[in-house]
């Protein structure tokens, strides 16, 4: 797949997007596990940005834990602040509706 590279322009503007966001996937004591690959996963087609929790009982520091998971779903780790982390992937659907306009 075709690697993007985000300008500094982007992580902010999508920084500023997740913001207001909640968590929609959690990360605990199994870590990155094949069911939460799939979560994740049908999370980034159906949003193109999400915010992760990596919960207390997560055995894993949070950095590694969602750079793990970046790199397991093909997605850019766009912010990590305390146990929270954005991650963004473009869909390649042309049918998609609520794509995310990148400024360039």
């Amino acid at each position: 797949m075709e690697e993007i590279t985000l300008t500094g322009k982007q992580k902010s503007y999508l920084r500023s997007l997740g913001s207001t966001m909640n968590p929609i996937v959690q990360i605990g004591k199994t870590g990155v596990s094949e069911p939460l690959l799939d979560s994740a996963q049908e999370a980034l087609v159906a949003r193109e940005l999400i915010k992760v929790k990596v919960l207390q009982n997560c055995v894993e520091e949070p950095k590694a834990v969602l750079a793990d998971l970046a790199n397991a779903v093909d997605a850019q780790l766009v912010q990590v602040i305390g146990r929270n982390g954005l991650l963004y992937k473009r869909n390649r659907d042309p049918e998609k509706k609520h794509k995310i306009e990148l400024p360039s």
